[in-house]
């Protein structure tokens, strides 16, 4: 551990729309923020080719270049931006100590948590290798949807987000097939009924991802299997979208901030405040229902202000 411990007025933790909102109105308030962007700067929406419902952005943007431009308007006013994640916390007293690295200690008098969340994925080496080419597999059907008009997709999931996320591709696309593990939903009843009377959702249960296929570039199928019969066949789709679950990066805080039963952190209804005095929570970290850019950009002002 470092012997020097440095004193801010403001740290956020976590880049990406909601840390780095919260880092613009900070700064412009004369707040000196400190940002600390994490283990993947710029959050979940750097791995997004293309972002077309975010308000000012009539052509569209990349993910990546998005958040270079929330980060370099940041810089603009001055907000302090470096690499490093928060490994340790301590807020049981007035000043809020956090490590960096494991190694560097910061004392702050506020603190804006914007650790967000991070999609489950099978973890197939296909999967991987389509997400990252940003060619045909998603974990966010409101985000990507829209480029699937009129295609055949296959989603992958048995709960109530998963059951959304299917009867809204439902609207774009020709043919959705929902890959369900067991031999029920996992959804509440409303939702499960909702995609069985979907004409164009096809629902195929006890059935697994084998691998995703594609020409290298572009998905164009999916090798599926039946786990009772162990039998293979091939659903040809140009989209793969993965609905299994969000996992929020919260676990450092589990000792000192109210989570809920899947790790959420729980705020005060209609503001951004915890149940500890001077720590702020924004974007995905505290938000299982929207997740979208706009939301966490928008609770990153509330945090700050």
């Amino acid at each position: 551990m470092s012997n020097t411990i440095e004193r801010v007025k403001c740290l956020i933790i976590g880049s990406g729309p909601a840390g780095y909102t919260a880092a613009i109105y900070a700064a412009r308030a004369n707040m000196n923020p400190v940002l600390y962007q994490g283990t993947q700067p710029g959050g979940q929406l750097t791995t997004t080719n293309e972002v077309e419902n975010f308000p000012g952005y009539p052509e569209g943007v990349t993910g990546p270049e998005m958040m270079l431009q929330l980060q370099a308007q940041a810089r603009r006013f001055e907000a302090d931006i470096r690499d490093g994640w928060a490994t340790k916390v301590d807020f049981s007293g007035d000043v809020h100590k956090v490590w960096i690295n494991d190694e560097k200690e910061i004392h702050a008098d506020t603190v804006i948590i914007s650790t967000g969340a991070s999609a489950k994925y099978l973890g197939l080496e296909s999967e991987q290798k389509y997400l990252k080419l940003g060619g045909g597999v998603s974990a966010c059907a409101v985000c990507d949807g829209f480029f699937y008009r009129n295609q055949d997709v296959v989603i992958v999931g048995a709960g109530d987000s998963a059951c959304e996320e299917a009867h809204y591709l439902s609207k774009l696309c020709k043919k959705v097939t929902m890959l369900v593990r067991r031999d029920e939903f996992r959804a509440s009843k409303i939702m499960a009924e909702r995609v069985k009377n979907t004409e164009n959702i096809e629902i195929l249960f006890n059935t697994e991802t084998d691998e995703v296929l594609g020409d290298g570039q572009l998905v164009n199928g999916v090798r599926v299997f039946n786990n009772q019969t162990q039998e293979k066949h091939v659903i040809p789709a140009t989209g793969f979208f993965v609905a299994i679950g969000h996992k929020p990066n919260t676990d450092i805080f589990k000792d000192y901030i109210d989570l809920d039963e899947t790790g959420y952190i729980i705020n005060v209804p209609g503001t951004s405040k915890t149940n500890v005095q001077g720590v702020f929570v924004s974007g995905d970290a505290a938000d299982h229902v929207y997740r979208q850019a706009i939301t966490a950009a928008g609770t990153g002002c509330m945090a700050a202000l």
